[in-house]
């Protein structure tokens, strides 16, 4: 199971089912010059990334079917899947749309029809008037998102919603609404998203291992959930702007691709936003004849038709334009309609960087407190489930052991000073997962680690403050989608 955080230790619960999809052939390397574009525009458009934006995950550009460049910012790495939260709506539009090339369903059927014994007893003329259509432009006519709680089948939630607008004429960003999509699918095929895209999608591609969260009812959860690698977020873009052909075959009908990236529904009009170009199919239209899928915090499959160009990314962040300026402003000129000379001495310096890349680890070089090594301190009941912290260290100079006890279990986290160390751990209510560590004193009395989900876009930074026989634990994530802090906690040193 993979659940993230919303705030430092509540977190988002799915159970997540996983498809034995084997790995194919990846996307053809070339030198960025040979695509008609040039290695000092994407190093400058890398630096500032690094510079400014905190943080990137990773970036992928490809052009004319090539990748030019590619740069993962350690832990992150290109093996490893990562979150993609809304980004996997955009899947689950190719999935409706193959169940509709497969005469399965239709664009103008009636959402209702799909679940007679989920409906309201009473069913208003506009929750009747509702279709297909309505649900895949975000056009339900719901005025708040309808809510998916663990005491209630989430289709029974979404259709005793209210719906005060007529459908089609009110846009409102409703993952509830993308859920009801893939249990439509589900309903029609009998078989999950990830189930249902493994031989159509996945497994052509060579999408590798994904897994995809499901509610309680055991429906794929369609509007988040999703998780795969960097390159197989740029394959799905270039099966895209290849409109649906893929190594001679024609995976998802042309019409299908069209349709989906067309703006279906207007919702907004300043022109300097990207999230006011207009909405198709569960993907966002963008500036510069563009179009994306997009999830919280950063995660992008970016494809460019005019320039022939596909970019893949994953986040962190919480300024999310801020990463498509960036795009526009340096990648979006560099992109010429013919190859360029080589320029070896700017590629060289461009591929440095990408393997160098990394999150910026724990800095720090205090002396540590006396008396905190080695000693036990325990904290009262909390809802985060924290019982006691304990630092141990190895050699001199070595890296600092976090001990972390949650449920009388320890959790043993080994803190690289100044890089990141790899493992795995259970935090609290989140489940055991790839984590990385780095820790260093920051003060003569406090010790700082950052704990990165490097599968997820969190980082949990933990300070941990020593007083005389106490201790005060403070823990801040980088994202969320509520508070970042939690209150602080006191822990007192246990008896020698």
């Amino acid at each position: 199971m993979r659940v993230f955080a919303a705030t430092a230790f509540s977190v988002v619960a799915g159970v997540v089912s996983w498809s034995p999809f084997c790995l194919a052939g990846g996307l053809p390397r070339s030198a960025p010059e040979t695509q008609g574009i040039s290695s000092a525009a994407i190093l400058s458009f890398v630096e500032a990334a690094d510079k400014d934006l905190d943080s990137l995950h990773s970036f992928m550009l490809v052009r004319h079917g090539h990748v030019v460049a590619e740069g993962w910012w350690s832990p992150y790495s290109a093996e490893s899947p990562h979150s993609l939260f809304s980004l996997s709506k955009s899947f689950t539009s190719t999935a409706v749309g193959l169940a509709i090339a497969e005469g399965k369903l239709s664009l103008d059927d009636e959402v209702m029809r799909f679940f007679p014994d989920q409906a309201p007893a009473e069913p208003s003329e506009n929750l009747k008037a509702m279709r297909v259509s309505d649900l895949l432009r975000m056009s339900t006519g719901q005025q708040t998102e309808p809510p998916r709680t663990p005491d209630q089948p989430w289709v029974k939630s979404f259709l005793a919603h209210p719906v005060p607008f007529k459908p089609g004429t009110h846009f409102l960003y409703n993952t509830s609404g993308t859920y009801m999509l893939s249990a439509i699918v589900h309903k029609v095929t009998g078989r999950t998203l990830l189930d249902y895209l493994g031989p159509r999608l996945f497994e052509p591609l060579g999408i590798d291992k994904p897994t995809w969260e499901t509610s309680p009812q055991g429906i794929s959860t369609g509007g988040y959930g999703l998780s795969i690698r960097t390159e197989d977020i740029a394959r799905f873009g270039q099966l895209y702007l290849q409109k649906g052909r893929w190594q001679g075959r024609q995976l998802v009908p042309e019409a299908w691709i069209e349709a989906a990236s067309a703006r279906q529904t207007s919702n907004g009009s300043k022109p300097t936003s990207d999230w006011d170009q207009g909405y198709g199919y569960q993907f966002w239209r963008c500036r510069h004849g563009a179009y994306r899928g997009d999830g919280a915090f950063g995660q992008y499959c970016i494809v460019m038709p005019e320039q022939d160009a596909v970019i893949a990314i994953t986040s962190g962040l919480r300024d999310m334009q801020a990463v498509l300026n960036q795009v526009w402003d340096r990648l979006l000129p560099a992109m010429k309609p013919v190859s360029l000379d080589a320029d070896d001495a700017a590629r060289d310096k461009l591929d440095r960087t990408l393997k160098d890349l990394h999150l910026r680890p724990q800095d720090g070089s205090a002396t540590p407190f006396p008396g905190a090594i080695g000693r036990k301190f325990v904290f009262p009941a909390n809802p985060r489930k924290l019982e006691a912290v304990t630092l141990e260290s190895g050699a001199h100079d070595g890296p600092v052991t976090l001990v972390l006890c949650f449920g009388g279990v320890e959790q043993r986290l080994t803190c690289g000073r100044g890089t990141w160390q790899k493992g795995h751990a259970t935090l609290g209510l989140l489940p055991e997962q790839p984590l990385a560590a780095s820790g260093a004193w920051t003060g003569s009395d406090t010790f700082t680690a950052k704990l990165c989900l490097y599968e997820t876009p969190f980082v949990f930074t933990f300070r941990l403050k020593f007083v005389d026989r106490e201790v005060r634990c403070n823990v801040e994530a980088n994202v969320g989608f509520g508070p970042t802090k939690e209150p602080e906690l006191v822990g007192k040193a246990e008896a020698r």
